[in-house]
């Protein structure tokens, strides 16, 4: 069974926005992998990373999307704050823009889904 950490808080901090996770993890367990993709069902955007030589995922609900429309705005360097630090969230931005784009107008992810996407990032869409 794969992992799901779901992040609930964000910091802006100075040209970077990090990203909590409450979970007690360390940087040494987890690797990105660079890329985005959807959980329609549960309404949130997972990104991959591998855990231990095995895939898990870092949740961001809609509860946290206005904070992804200020990162895609501002093109600050995303980061994942776990308890010993920061890792980058390489090609968070470019798989996320790329993803809503292909959201929009698209009923394949689901009509509630899409309508949800297109409310929240009408600013930067």
């Amino acid at each position: 069974m794969r992992n799901v950490y779901i992040v609930s808080q964000y910091q802006a901090v100075h040209n970077e926005i990090h990203f909590i996770l409450n979970e007690k993890k360390q940087l040494s367990q987890l690797q990105p992998v660079g890329q985005v993709i959807v959980d329609s069902d549960n309404e949130a955007f997972l990104y991959i990373i591998e855990e231990n030589d095995a895939y898990s995922y870092i949740g961001f609900p809609q509860a946290i999307w206005s904070q992804l429309v200020q990162m895609l705005k501002s093109e600050h360097q995303p980061y994942l704050k776990v308890e010993d630090g920061l890792m980058p969230l390489g090609q968070f931005a470019d798989e996320l823009k790329g993803l809503l784009y292909n959201i929009v107008g698209n009923s394949n992810y689901g009509d509630r889904f899409v309508e949800a996407v297109e409310k929240e990032f009408a600013d930067f869409l």
